[in-house]
Parts: structure tokens; sequence; C-alpha cells
């Protein structure tokens, strides 16, 4: 059977620097790994920003595809549960094909289904093909998670990877930002939603491009400097394990369950808490629409801070319970509906502060929980959670909104939050045993 035990970088100091050559100083090193690492995060954070920036490539453009074909919302939210089945689906397959063939040519093939959707979205002449789009969209951001985590994984150095994660987690929420002013903002300039789509084709195909270009910055299947221990000379391979060997373990399914509930929450907050703050408040959407734009932009800030608390915490899930259950307080407060309006949107903005400061120490509890050789797969399952939350708190929450129960959608996406801290304790708890068992048995 092959070792399946925790491999907790910062507990082996002394591997950090094993595949050094003996001519290389740390103090030589230094600004060459520096630069390195900042090339290959820099990389990866602009192909998350755009797999972001495609979930949002047909929503923004909902109200003028009503005006030209007709379509009720109902219809159109069949491409948004579509974009996100074939992406769950994809990512937890996709994680086998990074570990298989490596990330890299994954992710250029990632970014050319972008493409391939705004292309498709730009021609469009009716229902099926702008299902078509929503299916490429989704195929593309499939391979994301386990593409950008492997190649984070593999070539940044263990003192940079919190600010790694921390970057990661930021852009995607810069690609989720700028999608609706990007493809809003060019179809209400020239009046024609087929130039926003053919426009979100050219900037994937510029970054595919700079992708290409910067190709060996991106390449997994070798590790740079301090990324990874390499195994001491003489040591004897373990057998190989099945390729799904690690579905057995029972950290990958609690992380899977932390993404499906703080997923749930987020979309509650994304998609009805502005509605719901217009019901509850009185406030008018124009108002309650700046809870998302607020919750998005603290979230971001957290991530960065967040960066730096990896590096200094053992007990990453400390750190995610005490900001989760911070954000859900905060949520359940604004769902009591004691605040006054303008308050109310500012508290449930700062939530995001917590979720944020949470996101890197939940990328490196992943990491720690992975057993070694099978990051993609694990990554490909623990955040399809991510999609599968998504395609059914929507509706969820939908009913509580048309029935009238708008406090619900708050408290929810608290009770949520929580659910998502149980997971999380549980996955530490497990990683710290095994740590301390693979020191003992050293």
């Amino acid at each position: 059977m092959a070792d399946y035990r925790i491999q907790d970088e910062t507990a082996l100091p002394k591997m950090r620097y094993m595949n050094r050559p003996a001519s290389t100083t740390p103090q030589n090193q230094a600004p060459e790994t520096l630069r390195s690492d900042a090339r290959t995060i820099g990389l990866i954070g602009l192909a998350h920003g755009s797999s972001h920036f495609f979930h949002l490539l047909l929503p923004p453009l909902f109200p003028w595809l009503i005006q030209e074909f007709g379509y009720s919302y109902a219809e159109l939210s069949v491409m948004v549960s579509l974009f996100f089945i074939v992406s769950g689906t994809g990512q937890a397959l996709a994680g086998f094909a990074v570990d298989r063939f490596g990330a890299r040519p994954i992710l250029f093939a990632a970014l050319g289904s972008f493409v391939v959707a705004g292309l498709i979205a730009s021609t469009a002449q009716g229902y099926s093909m702008l299902l078509a789009a929503a299916f490429f969209a989704g195929l593309g951001n499939a391979p994301f998670h386990p593409v950008d985590f492997t190649i984070l994984n593999k070539r940044v150095s263990q003192q940079r990877i919190g600010h790694a994660f921390s970057v990661h987690g930021l852009s995607g929420n810069i690609g989720w930002a700028l999608a609706p002013l990007f493809m809003a903002g060019i179809t209400t300039a020239t009046g024609s939603w087929r130039l926003a789509c053919l426009c979100g084709a050219i900037c994937a195909a510029v970054v595919l491009a700079i992708m290409v270009f910067n190709r060996d910055a991106l390449d997994d299947r070798a590790e740079a400097a301090g990324a990874a221990a390499k195994p001491a000379a003489g040591a004897v391979a373990a057998p190989q394990e099945h390729p799904m060997a690690f579905m057995k373990l029972p950290s990958v399914w609690l992380c899977f369950s932390f993404f499906f509930w703080s997923t749930c929450a987020l979309s509650a907050i994304q998609s009805f808490a502005s509605p719901a703050l217009q019901s509850m408040y009185g406030l008018p959407l124009s108002v309650t629409a700046l809870i998302v734009t607020g919750y998005m932009l603290c979230g971001a800030a957290g991530m960065v801070v967040g960066g730096f608390l990896v590096g200094r915490v053992q007990r990453l899930e400390k750190v995610i319970s005490i900001c989760m259950l911070g954000s859900g307080l905060l949520l359940f407060v604004v769902g009591t509906g004691w605040l006054p309006g303008m308050a109310a949107v500012i508290v449930a903005s700062i939530a995001g502060l917590g979720t944020g400061l949470a996101g890197p120490s939940r990328d490196m509890l992943i990491k720690r929980a992975a057993p070694p050789g099978a990051t993609g797969r694990v990554y490909g399952t623990v955040y399809s959670g991510l999609d599968l939350g998504f395609c059914l708190a929507a509706p969820v929450f939908g009913y509580m909104l048309d029935h009238q129960m708008t406090n619900a959608v708050f408290y929810g996406s608290a009770i949520a939050l929580v659910l998502s801290v149980v997971s999380a304790v549980i996955v530490g708890d497990g990683v710290s045993k095994k740590t301390k068992a693979h020191l003992a048995a050293a």
C-alpha cells in the first residue's frame, strides 16, 4: 500500500532545500526564486481571473437577450445551471487528467474553450447556440482549480505559497467584478451584445497567448527550488496505489463539504441578498446592489491579509473557524432586521472580510490534506463542491424569496458558514494527528 500520510512541509523544514544544487547558496538563489515565484503567481492569477470572468459571460447580457429573443429568466437560468453542471462534473474528472498529462496543456485547452464559448455566443441565432456557449464556458472553467493549485504547489517556494493562494483568490474576485462592467459596458456603448461576446473571446485569446509565451513558468513537471521536497537518495519508492484510492480518505469528502456549504452562503449573497435587503429594509435596489460589490471588495482585502496568516499559523482550521463564524454572526444580525437600513448593507458587506481571510488558509489546509501524487485529483474533487453549491443553493434561496422568507436568506447563509466550519475543524484535527504520528514514526 502507498503511504498516504500527510506531508506537512512546516513540520519537515530540513526537506525544503534538499533539491538545491550544492553550489547554490540561499542568498544567491533568493532573487532568482523570487522572480520565478512572482512570475508563476502572476500568470496563474491572470488565468484564474479569466475563468471567473467567463462565469459571467452571459448573465450580464440577460436583459438584452430577453429583448432580442423574448426568453424568460427561467429559460435563461438554465444556461447558468448548465455552466455549473458541466464545470462541476468536469472539475472532478479534470483532476485525473492533470495528474496524468500535466497541468499546463490542460490550462491551454481550458483557455481555448473560453475562446470558443465567446465566438459561439457572438454568433448565436437562438437558444441552442447560447446553451452551446454556456457548455463550452463551463468546460473551460472545469479544470482551473486542479490546474492552478497543481502548478502553484509545484512551482512556488514554500515561504510564498500562502501569498500565492491569496493572489489566486483575489484574482477570482477581480474577474467576477470586471465581467459585468465589461460585458454590459460594451453592450451599452455599442448597442451590440454580440460585439461584447466577441471582445470576451479576444480577451481569452490574448490570455492564452500570454500563457503559451510564458509556458516555461507553468511547467508543473519541473519543480522550482524550495517548492517541494525530493526523496532522499536510496529511498525506496512506495508501491503505486489505485488512482481512485484517494476517494477513500474522509478528509477529501470533508473538504468537499466545506466548499459546498461555504459556496451555498456565497450564492445567497451574490444572487439574493440585494432583493432581500430591499424587502426587509425598504432600500432602493440601486443601494442594496452595493452589497455584492462591498462583499467582494472586503473579501479581496481579507485574502491579501490571509496570505500573511498562512505562513504564521500551524492550526489553520482555527483561523478558518474564527473568520467564518464571525462572518456568519454578522449575516445573522442582518437577518434579524434590527439594524438601520444602510448599516445592514455595510455589516453584510463586512462579512466578506471574514470569508476572504479564511480563503488562503482553506487552500493550504487542502494542500496538507492531499496525499502525495494526487494533488490534481484532490483539488478537482474538492472544488467540484463549489459548483454543486452554486447549482443547489440558487433554487433553495430563490424559493425563500418567492415566499417572502427574506430574513431566511441571511439566516440560511449564516448556517451554511457554520456547517463549513464543522468540516474544516474535523479536517484540521485529522491533519494535526497524522502529522504528529508521522513525526513520532520518523
